[in-house]
């Protein structure tokens, strides 16, 4: 069984609470109530006033900052809206290069007006100048006298060349005397024939250019190549085989010594 609430009864001793009581009592009440919500309605006022405050000045700053980039807009307007000052006016490429031409022109002309009336001018001390100069180098060079070279050859002499050359390289470059000492006791048989050959240099040099047989020596000696005579011989089995006489040019040359 569920217990049933019993309302508080009156006791018999309590006197009962007039209408005026029970208003006293309720007014403390109501003003305590009052007093509290008008502290959270005056908190809440607080903010909403804070925050008026930064949106105030948010957007003064917004505003400040906002009115630079406007000056710099009006600043660019400004300048472009003045007009630019016209340089001066430059020279025609054609009116250059007729300049330049004509400037040329005049160059060449005076270039060549002078040219021509210092052609004359320039011969003259050209002319001039031309033998003083010879007559400076004959001064400072002393004219040497040529010495004479004496020559003698000895055509198809019937020795092979280079049998002939191996006795010329040794005489080449000696004096006379020397040579023709060498050349007689020399075993091989185209000494006689070189010996030969610079006697009648040597005659030459004596009878045809005045000099002496005993200053000379042997300048230039050359052996050359002559036509060659084929012969031939009989072998065995009616073979033939074919011999080559060779024949050689010897050329001397002599001059006097230093």
């Amino acid at each position: 069984m569920a217990e049933r609430k019993k309302g508080t009864k009156p006791q018999p001793g309590a006197a009962a609470s007039s209408p005026e009581q029970e208003k006293s009592t309720e007014t403390p009440r109501k003003r305590a109530a009052e007093s509290k919500s008008g502290k959270g309605s005056g908190g809440s006022g607080e903010a909403k006033k804070a925050e008026a405050k930064g949106k105030a000045q948010a957007e003064k700053k917004a505003a400040s900052g906002g009115s630079k980039p406007a000056t710099k807009a009006k600043s660019e307007t400004k300048a472009k809206s003045e007009p630019k000052p016209k340089s001066a006016a430059k020279p025609k490429s054609g009116a250059k290069a007729s300049a330049k031409t004509k400037e040329s022109a005049a160059k060449s002309g005076g270039a060549g007006a002078t040219s021509k009336t210092a052609d004359p001018e320039a011969k003259k001390t050209a002319a001039k100048s031309e033998p003083a100069a010879k007559s400076k180098a004959a001064t400072k060079t002393p004219a040497t006298p040529e010495r004479p070279v004496v020559n003698a050859r000895a055509r198809y002499v019937r020795i092979a060349p280079r049998k002939a050359r191996l006795v010329a390289d040794q005489i080449r470059g000696l004096p006379l005397e020397d040579a023709l000492q060498l050349l007689r006791f020399h075993q091989r048989s185209a000494a006689r024939d070189i010996a030969k050959l610079l006697d009648s240099a040597a005659a030459n040099a004596e009878n045809n250019h005045d000099l002496i047989a005993d200053e000379l020596r042997v300048k230039d000696i050359r052996v050359d190549e002559g036509p060659t005579l084929r012969r031939y011989r009989p072998r065995a089995l009616g073979r033939a085989t074919k011999i080559n006489k060779r024949t050689s040019h010897i050329h001397v040359a002599l001059t006097p010594e230093e």
